[in-house]
């Protein structure tokens, strides 16, 4: 959470929003702040509270087409609802309850603003996967729905393109492995690629007919760090594929908060 000092003069910057609020006075129970925004914004211009509607509109109405228009707009009605408080509590002169909810409304702006830069970084940076089965009609069903979820995809015939697909290209967010296919199947794969380091943050994913067992993989850091039985439901892959990224982004913006 955004801790508020308080103090004259002070400035709050949201990057990802291109928003700057500055504590300009502090006189008795009221607070004057100054919001720059981007000349695109038509919000957090003049009276805070007044404007948050048209911010609503403003950023959902945007194109940023990963991020959630539930999750945004609980995002802004916490803050609406939070900075029509804090007038309310100024005008009757509740200076103490003011400052608490002035720090839950700039901690919204807060998450609102990580929300953006991650979306940003995403558009960026795409998440990526490379499907490696023999069966052409498979592999590119299983594409076909890893793209409709948001996912650049390429394919691989076998281990064989795979290897060469990964020295040639940038590395995917996770490889799909058959384990049954020509050349080189999926155990051969999986030993070249944990015996690369090269390769250590490659996530390998096993969709097989097979058990682990009965083809001698492990799950774990040496082997899959997943295995799905065919026949899967690939809403259950993506999801998983899409927990695990996101567990990624939380542990980064830890390290850096």
């Amino acid at each position: 959470m955004l801790i508020l000092s308080r103090r004259q003069d002070e400035k709050i910057v949201f990057p990802n929003l291109g928003i700057t609020i500055d504590v300009c006075k502090i006189r008795g129970s009221s607070v004057q702040l100054g919001v720059d925004a981007p000349s695109e914004v038509r919000v957090l211009r003049h009276e805070l509270a007044e404007s948050l509607g048209e911010l609503t509109s403003d950023i959902v109405e945007s194109p940023t087409p990963k991020m959630s228009n539930h999750r945004l707009r609980n995002r802004l009605n916490k803050a609406s609802l939070a900075l029509h408080l804090l007038q309310r509590q100024l005008d009757v002169g509740l200076r103490e309850e003011a400052d608490e909810t002035l720090e839950k409304v700039l901690a919204e702006f807060q998450l609102l603003d990580d929300d953006m830069g991650i979306e940003s970084s995403r558009r960026e940076h795409p998440r990526r996967a490379l499907v490696v089965e023999d069966d052409a009609n498979e592999s590119e069903l299983l594409a076909g729905f890893l793209r409709m979820s948001g996912y650049q995809v390429d394919t691989a015939r076998d281990g064989c393109d795979a290897m060469e697909y990964l020295a040639d290209n940038r590395h995917p967010d996770f490889v799909l492995l058959d384990m049954q296919m020509p050349r080189c199947d999926g155990p051969t794969t999986i030993s070249a690629i944990r015996g690369n380091p090269d390769y250590e943050h490659l996530r390998l994913f096993a969709v097989s007919g097979k058990e682990a067992a009965d083809v001698g993989v492990t799950i774990g850091p040496d082997g899959v760090n997943r295995w799905f039985r065919k026949p899967i439901n690939p809403q259950t892959l993506v999801s998983q594929m899409d927990r695990e990224l996101e567990q990624v982004t939380q542990q980064y913006r830890l390290q850096t908060s």
